[in-house]
Formats: C-alpha cells, structure tokens, sequence
C-alpha cells in the first residue's frame, strides 16, 4: 500500500531487455537505505520489487503483464520517475490508499496557469469514469490526487505549488501519457454491482443520484 505522497523523483539509470520482459536500474536518492531486495517501490505510480541495490540505486524487474499496462517499455535513461517507499503501519496517511496497480493509460489534455496554481485536464479510458467523482481521489503517475472536475472523456485536478514542483507533474508535456489508478472502494462497490453480489441502489432503498 501507498498514500500517493512523492517522496523523492529519481532518475532512470540503465534499462535492459530480458526474456520478453525488462529491467530498469532506478536512483532512488535518500530512499534507497529503506528500499531493501525484496522491498516494495511504487515507481511512477505502478508497484515494482526491488531485485538488487547497486549504491543509491536498485534494479527492478518488470514482467510482460507489467509492460503492457504502463509506459515502462518506452523509458529511457534520463527520465524522471515519482518515487514513493511502501507504507508503515502507523505511517499518517496524508494521500489516500493507492495499491500501486495501475489501472489504465492516460493522457494530458491541457493545463492552464491560475496564479501560482495550474488546472491541469486528463483524458481517461471510458471505463475508468465511472469510477470517478468530483472530489474523490485518483492516482496520477503515482501522486494522489483530488477530482476537481469531470468531463465527458476524463476529468480535471488543480495542482498546488508544492506538487508542481516535487513531482513530475509540474514538466508533464501535452498528449504525455499518464498512469491511472482509481480509488479502490470504487472498485470494490463497481465490481460489486457489476456481479449482482449486491444490489443496486434502486432495489436496495437507497436514495439515487436523481432523488438527493
């Protein structure tokens, strides 16, 4: 488990092609005492285990499962990733739980200065919007963050100086692609529904989205 809170961007070092697979060797900075073989990582916003540690860096292993839900197999040294070691119990939960499976790709449709702050638009897969609403949580390359607004083909987040400038977020380019995680009860009420394990809000008694 995660809280979507960047604890450090690091640099991708050295990547290398194995066995239809991929290994990246990642700078993990300060983090890297914590980040023992075995440990979890959430690199960008996708949960990878670090293989070996070389210094200040460590190697991951990234399976074809892996490679086909995110943008790792494009990625070339130099690149920045949001870096976030696995959460404690105990830890204050600052972010909202991010499971570190990303759910499906996204895009950078706009972003636009207001002030110091800036509204940045991301369009999204038509079946992740159902699993969003307006002030909820979403997971952005790894960074939680609040649902500003929706949209009919994605939704809106309104990035405070402080994220700008700590993660990767604030130099994303337009059309870059993202990745995306839902909330995970709003995966859990979905699938729910979806398996007619529960029932739905109109047999239930339930006040619907009409009639509140």
């Amino acid at each position: 488990m995660f809280t979507g809170l960047v604890a450090h961007v690091g640099e991708l070092l050295d990547r290398r092609p194995e066995g239809g697979g991929l290994r990246l060797r990642v700078d993990l900075g300060p983090l890297a005492p914590e980040a023992a073989p075995g440990a979890s990582v959430c690199v960008q916003g996708a949960c990878l285990t670090v293989e070996a540690r070389e210094g200040s860096s460590a190697w991951f292993a990234l399976s074809p499962e892996t490679l086909a839900r995110t943008t790792f197999g494009e990625a070339l040294p130099g690149r920045k990733f949001n870096l976030e070691l696995a959460l404690r119990l105990g830890d204050r939960l600052g972010g909202h739980f991010l499971t570190g499976h990303v759910d499906a790709l996204g895009a950078l449709a706009e972003r636009r200065r207001e002030g110091e702050y800036e509204v940045q638009r991301f369009r999204a897969p038509e079946a992740l919007l159902p699993l969003l609403v307006e002030k909820g949580s979403v997971g952005v390359d790894g960074v939680s963050l609040t649902v500003a607004a929706l949209h009919d083909d994605g939704f809106s987040v309104a990035l405070i100086p402080e994220t700008l400038e700590r993660t990767t977020l604030g130099g994303l380019a337009l059309d870059a692609p993202v990745h995306l995680e839902a909330d995970l009860l709003a995966k859990h009420v979905a699938r729910l529904l979806a398996t007619g394990a529960v029932p739905d809000a109109s047999t239930a008694g339930l006040p619907s989205e009409e009639g509140q």
